[in-house]
């Protein structure tokens, strides 16, 4: 699992102090980042060296290399398809990369992790897709959490018990009764949900050879183990989790608001709008004996090298600054993908998009897709964006029982959704050494997908409407720092300060309004599948089914590769991983 969010290419980001950096990007590749304003506007990034792809062409052209692009692309690969991923950005990744400044190495994406070292049918997506790849990711375990509510503040440990002890001090006896009957009725679902791995799926009829037939066996166990209750409960998995806490007649608030923070950290909506298959995974994870967080120890751009190395391994194609200015479509079929410089790249089986559904129909000629189509995508609701504050500073001061995540909860009352409510904080430099230099700490905190887009739009970058809406919506991060650090933080100590804003988003990310995904309620409307309209072209990464978060966009890039290759491939891929 993985908490949900993305930051663009940092070199843009509001920086504290006009200067110029020079640093190595991890291809080694010189680039100079110079602030040119004296007020700390977006830096502009010029870099010198160009990459070459080779040829202009490929079995499959990838469209972005965020997790989900690398995902397909590394299977593809593996499967011995000629495959090349296109990068619009001078760093790879996507949301996920990591980025350097003054010795600092920060993460600009997801900062929650479980499951990355798990192995066999029930891991996380993307541990499956790396031991296909054969590539290992150290990590550092840890148990806990620091949580800041309205009701007070402690250290949340993971696990089957320890959640009581934090409710027994600060909800009701009714709270620990009522999260015994939950944990009593979800963890036994997990089995069920987590019989089918994700690398399994299809987009075909073969489904019915390497998911179905293969793992039924497993699934029916599961639904006998449970008994009648059990395999009534696992019918509501593909229902919104809500539905699950009703039925249990779960009214405490503190759980309930309990839930919705939990589901609004995996996919972006309350309990309500989330599958319950995700929750009961999420439960599964958390909360069973032995469990433990996981943090790559180089960052979340570690998991980026680590696709990347296995993409390379097997022959796959990474071209960085390689803009894809459109989608090209001839006789109703995706040929290819024409280049912002005019250069023409051949795809001979198909184009994958990783962009969100409203960027990828930006790519497409009008005429080439359906009227409905293009209606259901511009009516699928979005999420709203992010502001981001990125630090570096000395820590010194500092207590050494930090701890690497910490979540401020301002009032239950508003809701989890509601803007300016909750912030996240990763420290990452508590566990992990490797990213920050010695004696100093590496932070990021951030509003999940709750900043209001339409408060931003129309502005003018550089403008100084546009900076002090930047200071004023970034104030409420900068308290949830103070209240995490304590008194031996000062903010004027920092050594490095990038806030960052909905415009950045939209700008460097090309995300449609800045948005981080589709707003899709469970039980309300689905996430797409991965086939479009256009023939040979597909879609994965958040716009598609699973949906949103790090687990879902693996998942969904494993579904397109598995899709393009035969039955007969994709099952000696799972025999070759053992699951």
């Amino acid at each position: 699992m993985a908490t949900r969010h993305f930051v663009p290419n940092p070199n843009i980001f509001q920086l504290s102090t006009t200067y110029t950096l020079r640093s190595r990007t991890r291809s080694g590749r010189r680039i100079k980042a110079q602030n040119s304003s004296k007020n700390g506007e977006e830096v502009e990034v010029e870099e010198k060296s160009k990459r070459s792809f080779g040829k202009a062409e490929a079995d499959v052209v990838v469209v972005g290399s965020g997790i989900g692009g690398l995902c397909c692309a590394g299977l593809l690969a593996r499967y011995q398809q000629d495959v090349l991923v296109l990068e619009s950005h001078d760093l790879p990744g996507g949301a996920a990369h990591s980025f350097h400044i003054n010795g600092y190495k920060f993460d600009s994406g997801p900062s929650l992790f479980s499951g990355l070292q798990s192995r066999g049918p029930q891991a996380n997506p993307l541990a499956q897709v790396l031991d296909a790849l054969g590539e290992k990711l150290p990590c550092a375990n840890y148990d806990s959490w620091m949580v800041y509510v309205p009701e007070g503040e402690f250290l949340s440990r993971i696990g089957p018990t320890e959640f009581f002890k934090d409710l027994e001090k600060y909800a009701t006896p009714n709270a620990v009764r009522e999260w015994q009957k939950l944990l009593d009725a979800v963890l036994p679902l997990s089995a069920a949900a987590m019989a089918l791995p994700p690398l399994s799926i299809r987009g075909d009829w073969g489904v019915l050879s390497t998911a179905a037939a293969r793992y039924s066996p497993s699934l029916l166990k599961s639904f006998i183990e449970m008994g009648p209750q059990g395999a009534l409960g696992a019918a509501k998995l593909l229902r919104p989790f809500s539905e699950i806490i009703d039925s249990l007649g779960l009214r405490d608030p503190f759980i309930r608001n309990w839930v919705d923070l939990l589901s609004f950290l995996l996919a972006g909506v309350k309990s309500n709008g989330i599958l319950s298959a995700e929750m009961v995974y999420m439960f599964a994870e958390w909360y069973r004996p032995g469990c433990c967080l996981e943090y790559p120890i180089h960052g979340s751009g570690g998991v980026v090298d680590a696709l990347i190395r296995g993409l390379h391994k097997f022959g796959g194609r990474l071209s960085l600054r390689s803009h894809v200015d459109k989608i090209v479509v001839e006789n109703g079929r995706a040929t290819g993908v024409k280049l912002r410089n005019g250069k023409f790249i051949r795809a001979k089986k198909a184009v994958v998009s990783n962009a969100s559904m409203w960027d990828t129909l930006n790519l497409l000629p009008r005429e080439a897709v359906p009227r409905a189509y293009q209606e259901r995508i511009k009516t699928t609701p979005q999420c709203e964006s992010f502001m981001h504050l990125h630090l570096g500073f000395d820590a010194e001061g500092i207590r050494e029982d930090l701890g690497i995540h910490h979540i401020v909860v301002n009032d239950w009352k508003r809701g989890v959704d509601a803007d300016q409510n909750v912030v996240l904080i990763s420290v990452p430099s508590a566990v992990s050494p490797h990213v920050a230099p010695p004696g100093k700490h590496v932070l990021h905190a951030y509003l999940p997908g709750t900043e209001p887009f339409q408060l931003w739009q129309g502005l003018e970058r550089g403008s100084s409407a546009y900076r002090n809406l930047k200071r004023e919506r970034a104030e409420v991060l900068w308290r949830a720092v103070e209240r995490a650090l304590g008194p031996g933080f000062r903010r004027e100590k920092c050594e490095v300060k990038l806030v960052g804003s909905p415009l950045t988003h939209q700008r460097f990310l090309r995300r449609n309004r800045g948005t981080y995904g589709p707003a899709i309620e469970a039980g309300k409307a689905s996430f797409p599948g991965h086939t479009t309209p256009v023939s040979r072209l597909f879609c994965c990464g958040d716009s598609t089914f699973p949906g949103i978060g790090v687990p879902a966009v693996a998942a969904s890039g494993a579904i397109v590769a598995n899709s393009l290759v035969s039955v007969s491939q994709h099952s000696r891929l799972l025999d070759a991983i053992g699951i």
